[in-house]
C-alpha cells in the first residue's frame, strides 16, 4: 500500500481547451502532497486525472503519461474503474449514500467490485475502515442508522472509510474541509497523518495554514489569465515552498499577495 505516482508531460484537455500543461510531478509513496493556488488554475482538474476522473466528462481527456508505480494509468487496455479501485477519492462535500445505513455506505465499494464476502469477514472490514477512518467509537452503536444522519465531520470520515475500506494505494482529496467547521477540520487533518503510514495521500486545499500543516510536499499551480491553461510553477517540501519558494509568484501566493 502506498504507492509513488508520476505526471510527464501530462496535457489535459476539456475538448480542444487545453486546461492542464505539461505537468511533470513525482509524488513519493506514503507522503502528503498538497496542491495549492488560485481558483481555476486546474489543480482539481489534475487531481481527477490521477485516477481517470476527468475523463466521465464528455470531451474530457489526457496526452503525456501518469504512472502509478511505473505502469501507465492510461495506457491501453487499462481498465479504468480497476485504477478508481486503487486510487480513492475523497470529495469537497461529504456525500454518503443517504438511504444507506452506516455500515453498508462503509462496504458500498467492495459490493460495486461484486466481491463475495462473509458476513464475519464484513464485519470486521466494517469496523476495520472505521476504526482507520477514527469514527468507530461515535457510530458503533448505531450502525444501521443513515449514513446522513451523521454531523458534517463524521460523514466526510464516513466517505474516507468507504474509500480505504477497498484497500486503494492512494487516497485523493479535493478539498476535504472546505464544508467543515474548525473541530472537524482538525480531525480530518489528524488523520490524515494518521492515513499517510499506509497510503500516498494528495490533498487539493484552498488553506495555506492547512497545506503547511498536513503536508510534506507542496505544488504551486498558476494560471496566467482566463482562458490560459493552469501549470504546476514549482513542487517541493512543504517547508521550502513556505520559506524559501524559487518562483515569485509561488512566494507572492503564499504569503497571501495576489490569489
Amino acid at each position: 500500500m502506498g504507492k509513488a505516482i508520476d505526471a510527464k508531460n501530462l496535457n489535459i484537455y476539456y475538448g480542444s481547451f487545453l486546461a492542464v500543461e505539461g505537468v511533470n510531478m513525482s509524488i513519493r509513496p506514503k507522503t502528503v502532497t498538497a496542491l495549492i493556488g488560485p481558483s481555476g488554475c486546474g489543480k482539481s482538474t489534475y487531481l481527477r486525472s490521477i485516477n481517470r476522473m476527468h475523463e466521465v466528462i464528455p470531451g474530457a481527456r489526457v496526452e503525456g503519461r501518469l504512472e502509478l508505480d511505473g505502469q501507465d494509468l492510461y495506457g491501453p487496455g487499462v481498465d479504468p474503474v480497476g485504477v478508481r479501485r486503487q486510487i480513492g477519492m475523497v470529495f469537497q462535500r461529504p456525500n454518503p449514500f443517504p438511504t444507506m445505513s452506516i455500515y453498508d455506505n462503509v462496504i458500498a465499494g467492495m459490493r460495486l467490485n461484486s466481491r463475495k464476502m462473509r458476513k464475519d469477514a464484513t464485519d470486521q472490514l466494517v469496523e476495520k475502515s472505521l476504526r482507520g477512518a477514527n469514527l468507530w467509537n461515535e457510530v458503533k452503536d448505531r450502525l444501521d442508522k443513515p449514513g446522513s444522519g451523521l454531523s458534517g465531520g463524521q460523514q466526510q470520515r464516513l466517505c474516507i472509510a468507504r474509500a480505504i475500506a477497498v484497500q486503494p494505494d492512494v487516497l485523493l482529496m479535493d478539498e476535504p474541509c472546505s464544508a467543515l467547521d474548525p473541530i472537524s477540520t482538525l480531525a480530518i487533518e489528524d488523520l490524515i497523518n494518521e492515513l499517510k503510514m499506509d497510503y500516498t495521500i494528495v490533498i487539493v486545499t484552498h488553506n495555506m495554514q492547512q497545506a503547511a500543516r498536513v503536508s510534506d510536499y507542496t505544488g504551486f499551480f498558476n494560471i496566467e489569465g482566463t482562458g490560459k491553461p493552469g501549470k504546476l510553477v514549482e513542487m517541493d517540501e512543504t517547508k521550502t515552498i513556505f520559506s524559501q519558494p524559487t518562483e515569485k509568484a509561488t512566494e507572492d501566493y503564499v504569503s497571501g499577495r495576489f490569489g
